[in-house]
């Protein structure tokens, strides 16, 4: 395994330093994952909407696909507490307008991603908080699967949506 940070004209937030967290995690294979200590995403869900995907811009990591609010995790960060907060800087949750349900975990003993699976208690719009998002939707449950999918949530997706 090898720690790259990300390169110095890489888009990045506009808003202050990177976190140690920011930098890509490459395989033995090549593969490579972003988050040093990890990452972790939001699966937000509303009874009436469905579930909240994100399209996610061209210069991201599968740019074009559509995913979860989330990102990297900052150097003893909780999953929950990661996912929340990326998903507050990417598609402006609101705090407290969710509550977690269950996590799902991808450990690949070098990186992981934690899904966190939340319930929508306060109803509320998202909003294109940062320059990561090129969309954000309420997608109905059963037209998940029809979108472009990020890769990772693609494989995720099927147990996540029996779990629902």
């Amino acid at each position: 395994m090898t720690i790259i940070p990300p390169a110095a004209d890489e888009p990045r937030r506009p808003d202050g330093p990177r976190d140690p967290g920011d930098a890509w995690v490459v395989a033995e294979t090549g593969e490579k994952y972003w988050g040093r200590f990890g990452a972790a995403g939001l699966l937000a869900v509303d009874a009436e909407r469905g579930v909240l995907l994100q399209l996610r811009v061209g210069w991201s990591h599968f740019g074009g696909t559509w995913g979860l609010p989330g990102g990297a995790l900052h150097q003893d960060e909780a999953p929950i507490d990661g996912a929340l907060r990326e998903a507050t800087e990417e598609a402006g949750i609101p705090e407290g307008a969710v509550a977690p349900r269950f996590t799902s975990v991808l450990d690949l003993e070098i990186w992981s991603y934690t899904t966190v699976v939340a319930d929508v208690v306060t109803p509320f719009e998202p909003v294109i908080s940062d320059p990561e998002s090129v969309a954000l939707e309420w997608v109905p449950i059963d037209e998940v699967a029809e979108r472009s999918l990020h890769p990772g949530f693609a494989n995720a997706w099927p147990a996540l949506r029996a779990r629902l």
